[in-house]
């Protein structure tokens, strides 16, 4: 793959960590409007050079930087807001959809201490979440609001009340719409901890570890669902609304869908455990109904799942069986990796996908780089940059390298195979000094049509410390 270098140009600075990237036509007007979410809470739009606020919904936010028993204080969190996407009629009917964390409803979380599956105890193995009302960390929403002709946005309604089980693995860029099926797409994560101690994602009843479409036509007339976290504590309607698009997910920052010919190939990324991220793409796909899945769980039958999308998580982390760490202090090049979850690797084997692309921890290979967390997978449409013209454009939020200090973030990208094998990666250099400034890359976005990549970066790795954000267009 041939080498690309980009320049990274600055849109607007001293933000809060932006999570969501994206363009949309605001009602009344004639040219996109770039929509920049925080995780804070805030949603500006920047046009011909000029910010706005668009909508601020911090006091609706849970209080960030209160994490997990065993995690260290200081502002490390993965909630808030995590999700913005706009109705594909957005410049007719002013509908637009927020996910988020919401305040007041922290909890001591489904766990006292961190989770590490030992694959000697069948004990770490066979967890099951118990007593869900009340060992839970957090609840996350999903809302239908709209942007009136000429007042501020109002919330409509709720389309889900999710209980998660730990601070992490709640998605980002997390609400998209399918160009395909004009319905709503959430993509969240196994609810986090390390490892899914529950196994949520393989689950079928599980609403964790899915990618779930919504369709927004359909009105339930339930203004506020239940909080749930299984799909068979949902009222009838609500589950009407609802298809399974896939499952073994770890958590993901978004999904891609890049037209080819009268299709779309549709990319998303699993972020990894210790050893590997993965990027994978699927084209034709089974979805599964969730009245469907709920009445085979009913009648203690199996859904026929041939042809339906699984990534194989928590047994697989990309192409590997899933591993825990037996560090060798002599040499850590030399760590041990074990299996975590053998049995689960062997019955999960030809039912997941591969990925398409795999980039590694640790890697010492020459032009590659130890990454630590997937935050973007966006397809590429644009000829401003040639040599990206239909590729698949990813970030990671910081280099591994342990002398890599002050922290940078890695702006990388891959194509599909025509045999659908693993491809290889190419990082893509940038020009951009940051100095002696940290610089996180937290998200990656695209305009309307995919000509235009924006990237946003942050000079800490925790929410609680502020305007530390900023948003560039990634330029030739």
């Amino acid at each position: 793959m041939i080498k690309v270098k980009v320049s990274l140009r600055p849109i607007v600075s001293k933000l809060n960590l932006p999570t969501v990237l994206k363009t949309a036509i605001l009602p009344g007007d004639s040219k996109e409007a770039l929509f920049i979410a925080t995780q804070v809470g805030e949603i500006f739009y920047i046009r011909e050079g000029v910010i706005r606020t668009f909508l601020d919904i911090r006091p609706r936010i849970v209080k960030l930087g209160n994490s997990e028993p065993g995690v260290s204080p200081g502002g490390y969190d993965e909630r808030g807001l995590l999700g913005l996407a706009f109705h594909p009629e957005f410049y007719y009917n002013g509908l637009f959809y927020l996910h988020y964390s919401v305040a007041g409803t922290q909890g001591p979380a489904a766990l006292s201490e961190p989770f590490r599956p030992n694959p000697c105890d069948p004990r770490t193995l066979n967890l099951r979440w118990i007593n869900r009302e009340t060992q839970y960390d957090h609840i996350d929403t999903v809302e239908e609001w709209i942007l009136p002709s000429n007042g501020q946005p109002e919330k409509r309604r709720t389309l889900l009340n999710l209980r998660r089980p730990f601070f992490n693995h709640n998605g980002v860029n997390s609400l998209n719409f399918s160009p395909e099926t004009g319905k709503l797409v959430l993509t969240t994560g196994d609810g986090g901890s390390g490892y899914d101690p529950f196994n949520l994602s393989q689950n079928d009843m599980e609403i964790a570890g899915k990618i779930i479409e919504i369709d927004v036509v359909k009105n339930t007339f339930i203004q506020n669902p239940p909080v749930v976290t299984q799909f068979n504590e949902l009222p009838v309607p609500i589950q009407e609304t609802l298809t399974v698009i896939a499952k073994g997910v770890r958590n993901i920052p978004g999904i891609s869908f890049q037209r080819f010919y009268n299709q779309y190939i549709k990319y998303v990324g699993n972020v990894g455990q210790v050893v590997v991220e993965s990027i994978f793409s699927f084209v034709q796909n089974k979805t599964i109904p969730v009245t469907q899945l709920v009445q085979a769980f009913l009648m203690k039958s199996e859904t026929d799942q041939e042809g339906f999308i699984n990534f194989g998580w928590r047994a697989w982390e990309g192409a590997f069986p899933t591993a825990t760490i037996m560090g060798c202090s002599a040499n850590p090049t030399f760590d041990e990796k074990t299996i975590a979850y053998y049995n689960e690797a062997i019955t999960t084997s030809v039912k997941r996908i591969q990925p398409i692309t795999n980039y590694f921890h640790k890697d010492p290979r020459p032009g590659k780089f130890g990454g630590t967390a997937l935050t973007g997978v966006q397809a590429y449409m644009g000829n401003g940059i040639p040599a990206l013209t239909g590729s698949v454009v990813f970030t990671d939020l910081a280099l591994k390298e342990e002398s890599q200090s002050p922290a940078r973030g890695v702006l990388a990208y891959t194509r599909i195979r025509t045999d659908c094998k693993l491809n290889d990666f190419n990082v893509i250099q940038t020009d951009y000094n940051f100095g002696s400034q940290s610089a996180y890359y937290v998200s990656l976005g695209t305009n309307l049509d995919q000509t235009r990549l924006y990237l946003g970066v942050y000079g800490s790795m925790n929410v609680t410390d502020f305007n530390q954000g900023t948003v560039f267009e990634i330029i030739p």
